[in-house]
This record gives C-alpha cells, structure tokens and sequence, in this order.
C-alpha cells in the first residue's frame, strides 16, 4: 500500500483545543495502528517543545482514501488544525 504523510498545523488555539479532542484524536489512529498501517505519528514541535501541529505517515489505499481518514481526524472536525494537507511519499533512504 502507498504511504501518505498527514501535516496539521495547529491554529492560534491548538494547545487549549488539543487537551479537548485528544482522546478522539488518538482512538483513530490506533485503529490504523491496530491495522499495522501507521510507519510515524506524533506531534510537531515548537523551539520549545511545545505542539504546533502533527506529522503522521500511514498507509492507505489511494490519495482519496488517504485524504479520507485525514478529513475524519477530530484536530480537522474540531477546528485544532488551522491548515491541514496530505500528501503521497515513499521511502527512497530509512527504515521503510
């Protein structure tokens, strides 16, 4: 199956809104992981650690059902994201 690389990048309310959807936020993509389809998922960070969006790599079918699960992700439903884009990728050096 091809990978996919999901980026959101949080808006001006991101940290407050994560602590909201958080729990949601995680239950889908465990269930990519349940599937064995997620290679990375995890937050991007600021300088100082802080979350300023997410970064996840995961397979999927086709773009469409790529972009499919991303638009289902409670950080896009609940406004967390303030933009969000997936794009097709493949490993040419790494561990994929």
């Amino acid at each position: 199956m091809p990978l996919y690389a999901f980026i959101g990048n949080d808006g001006p309310r991101g940290a407050e809104l994560r602590k909201l959807h958080r729990a949601r936020h995680l239950e889908g993509i465990d269930a990519l992981v349940a599937e064995d389809r997620v290679l990375h998922a995890g937050p991007l960070l600021d300088d100082a650690g802080g979350p300023i969006g997410s970064l996840v790599l995961f397979e999927a079918a086709d773009l469409e059902a790529a972009r499919k699960i991303a638009a289902g992700d409670p950080y896009v439903t609940e406004g967390i994201f303030e933009s969000w884009r997936v794009h097709e990728t493949k490993v040419v050096r790494g561990r994929g």
